[in-house]
């Protein structure tokens, strides 16, 4: 009885019981779709994110004076979409990088950093992972067949910079496969790895090693080569937090988690370490100087070269060498027309996106953009002849790094007024560290090569549409 009792008194808490239940089987449903609820922040992100990052071809640099890199780009994604701002501090390296975390001077570092036993005790990893090697460089040659083995290496000449991690990699595997690889170190103070690689695909040295990544760019600009055998085993490296903000770190690793972050990153990955950094355009047009004219836009640029008082024929030829004269051209930097007009530099002197291809909006704004070059180098250069040279370059690098190079070539006891075999090789030190983190530098690291290519092609093409084409 006293059983019983106790079970007809219970009822209405069985009841509530099923009540209770029933919610919670719901609410755990619910769980199961995030879509449909807001979670708050554990730890809320500060407005505004101090981060550190390093001059480098792969984190951040500037082109044509816009701030560009993989890391980098993908920073001011994660910005945009948690609605914070971004105080990006710029180290003069990884080791001075890392004093600022652990000083509290910055909160995230937004570059490479090797993930080992050393690094882990100071820093929480987050953000993407890379996995990165070194590399065999090698041309691809018509009838040669490409070596795929590191074994094949015995009796070849292998060039790498004197003392770094590519020659003791090399002398190690030299060991593993009973000897006969002839390693060559080169004096890194006259040339750096992307000279190596260069001198590659010349035909200058047969073979170079580098890290995957840095070869992965290079293969954008030299497309003869092949750089798919590895000779060492992965190296990890992500982004970084000190281990006192993991919650950052959970914030960063989470964003990358979602599938529109991860899609954007793939699109990175691709502008940055596969698209062809060629910007010559095409070739559907040809100029024919017997025919009396350079271009089908001559009438444009001469109206507006003219405004500016620039022989129209040089404005021409920038065209010509920026774009092959395709209105709908656009770079993998994202700058299009005629003039390769970067997004920008046309918001700064007011050219509309949807104006931006217009060949009379782009070859006008580009006149504009000379105009301003000029009047800012006429400060450094007084020559208005050689001044063309220093123009036509900060027009192809942007301004900053041109400066730089005056800057270094007065440093260093070059000509900072002459441009050939003066300024331009300064320009060209704007890849090495030693020389871009110089304090005379302001714009940090630069590939030169392009730029040192442009000046000259574009100047020959000048001098040869000035002999046959009139004003």
């Amino acid at each position: 009885m006293v059983t019983l009792n106790r079970i007809g008194v219970s009822q209405r808490h069985v009841a509530l019981s099923v009540i209770i239940i029933a919610v919670l089987t719901v609410a755990g449903c619910m769980s199961k779709h995030p879509q449909t609820a807001v979670p708050e922040e554990a730890h809320p992100l500060p407005d505004t994110l101090r981060v550190a990052t390093l001059y480098s071809p792969t984190s951040y640099f500037l082109y044509r004076d816009e701030p560009m890199g993989y890391d980098y780009s993908l920073l001011m994604q994660f910005a945009s979409d948690k609605g914070i701002a971004v105080d990006l501090k710029v180290a003069p390296s990884l080791g001075k990088m890392i004093e600022m975390l652990d000083s509290g001077e910055v909160d995230l570092l937004a570059c490479e950093i090797p993930v080992t036993a050393e690094y882990q005790k100071k820093i929480a990893a987050c953000g993407p992972e890379q996995l990165t090697h070194q590399v065999l460089v090698q041309p691809r040659k018509a009838g040669e067949k490409l070596i795929t083995d590191a074994t094949q290496l015995a009796g070849k000449e292998v060039y790498v910079e004197a003392n770094s991690k590519y020659q003791y990699r090399l002398q190690n595997l030299n060991d593993e496969i009973g000897g006969g690889i002839k390693i060559h170190p080169i004096d890194r103070d006259t040339i750096i790895t992307e000279d190596l690689i260069e001198m590659v695909s010349k035909g200058e040295i047969p073979l170079t090693v580098v890290d995957s990544d840095i070869a992965r760019i290079n293969k954008t600009y030299y497309r003869d080569l092949d750089v798919s055998l590895p000779l060492s085993f992965p190296q990890k490296a992500r982004w970084g937090t000190s281990s006192e903000s993991r919650w950052l770190a959970d914030s960063v690793n989470a964003w990358f988690a979602q599938e529109t972050p991860r899609q954007r990153q793939a699109l990175l990955l691709k502008r940055y370490f596969e698209l062809s950094k060629d910007d010559s355009g095409g070739n559907s047009y040809v100029p024919d100087f017997s025919a009396g004219k350079i271009s089908p836009y001559d009438n444009l640029f001469k109206t507006y070269a003219g405004q500016i008082g620039m022989d129209w024929r040089l404005m021409a030829a920038q065209g010509w060498h920026e774009s092959h004269f395709e209105p709908e051209r656009v770079s993998w930097a994202g700058a299009r027309g005629i003039m390769q007009i970067m997004p920008r530099t046309a918001r700064a002197y007011d050219l509309p996106a949807s104006k931006i291809s217009d060949p009379e909006a782009n070859i006008s704004t580009a006149a504009k953009i000379i105009r301003d070059l000029d009047k800012s180098l006429s400060r450094k250069v007084s020559d208005a002849t050689e001044r063309r040279k220093f123009v036509i370059a900060a027009y192809n690098s942007g301004i900053a790094h041109v400066l730089d190079a005056i800057a270094l070539a007065e440093k260093y006891g070059k000509n900072p007024q002459i441009w050939d075999g003066n300024v331009e090789s300064a320009l060209l030190m704007k890849a090495n560290p030693e020389y871009y983190s110089d304090p005379v530098c302001r714009a940090g690291y630069f590939r030169g090569r392009q730029t040192v290519a442009y000046v000259r092609d574009v100047m020959k093409f000048y001098e040869q549409a000035r002999k046959k084409i009139s004003l």
